[in-house]
């Protein structure tokens, strides 16, 4: 047989064993466009939406290989925009396992969800996994009942701000930075040189300030539980476990999914309803504790590199240990 014919015979071997042979897809990058999955079916087509918020709340984080979209603050506010389109969705599960983050970026996701919730008269329910502490439970705050899972780590009611300072180390390999400014204050919290008691008497009137705003917000939506008096001898910075944060009324129920559910069906006037989730990887998304590419634990899908590059100097709603977990 010439070489033409043995390539022919290849050629027609290879169409017939690809014919009949199993087709894998990895579903590695995911689809180009969002997609609603079912993640437990039921007779009505009314829906429960579950939306996952993991991992540190930062607007700077840099996109990884696999993602399929911007920043968390995009991907919370396009999900609840979604729902407040689809006419069958009748209630949200939020979902929370993060340490906090950014004031700016809790605060924003914050007033989403109370902007979502008055648009559309929705109920949302949150539910704590194994970590909602400080900016996480800010964001909780907004939601009609919090719920925790028994091992849950919550509260941590505070503000931290973050202001690394390099000069021991620049000194040690012979650089030297000369700043030119235009008033004393000017560089306040540069990373090249100490810190002032005057710029540390500015940094902490801006933190004082947050905290404030964060008890604000906590007793704006718990004061029918808890007094002003009790939420200032905890708002302290200190995490809680479930029955601690149950006993001191920041949370409303231990419990677990199962829970959950039926909590939101009654809120929602529902006997059932399908929990639906929206994902890029839908076929990594088959059931509520699935995971996509995109909600791998924080650190160990971008690195801790990339999270202490993220955490710019800052004011942050954040429980810091977590970062060292």
């Amino acid at each position: 047989m010439n070489k033409i014919g043995i390539g022919i015979g290849l050629t027609v071997l290879m169409f017939v064993l690809s014919a009949c042979s199993p087709h894998f897809h990895l579903d590695l990058m995911g689809e180009e466009q969002i997609q609603e999955v079912v993640l437990i079916k039921s007779r009505v087509k009314e829906k429960i939406l579950l939306l996952d918020i993991s991992g540190v709340i930062v607007s700077s984080m840099k996109p990884g290989v696999f993602d399929k979209e911007g920043d968390i603050l995009s991907q919370v506010y396009y999900r609840l925009k979604k729902a407040a389109e689809d006419n069958m969705v009748k209630g949200i599960i939020l979902r929370l396992d993060t340490p906090g983050g950014e004031v700016t970026a809790s605060d924003i996701i914050y007033h989403e969800i109370l902007n979502f919730k008055k648009k559309t008269g929705i109920p949302v329910l949150a539910l704590m996994m194994g970590l909602t502490a400080s900016g996480g439970y800010y964001i909780a705050s907004a939601c009609d009942l919090l719920i925790a899972h028994p091992s849950t780590l919550t509260g941590s009611i505070g503000v931290i701000s973050l202001f690394p300072n390099l000069e021991g180390l620049f000194e040690k390999v012979g650089i030297q930075v000369h700043v030119i400014k235009s008033g004393e204050l000017k560089d306040s919290g540069s990373v090249f040189r100490q810190m002032t008691p005057e710029e540390r008497d500015v940094f902490q009137k801006i933190v004082d300030e947050y905290h404030q705003n964060f008890q604000d917000v906590v007793y704006e939506n718990r004061k029918d539980h808890l007094s002003l008096e009790d939420l200032k001898k905890i708002a302290d910075g200190r995490v809680m476990t479930a029955s601690q944060a149950l006993e001191a009324k920041l949370i409303d129920e231990i419990g677990y999914f199962d829970k959950a559910l039926k909590i939101i069906l009654d809120l929602s006037s529902l006997p059932e309803a399908n929990v639906v989730s929206y994902t890029y990887f839908p076929k990594r998304k088959t059931n509520i504790y699935a995971t996509s590419l995109k909600s791998k634990p924080l650190l160990e899908s971008v690195g801790f590199r990339d999270v202490v590059q993220s955490l710019k100097s800052g004011f942050y709603y954040l429980w810091h240990p977590q970062l060292y977990d």
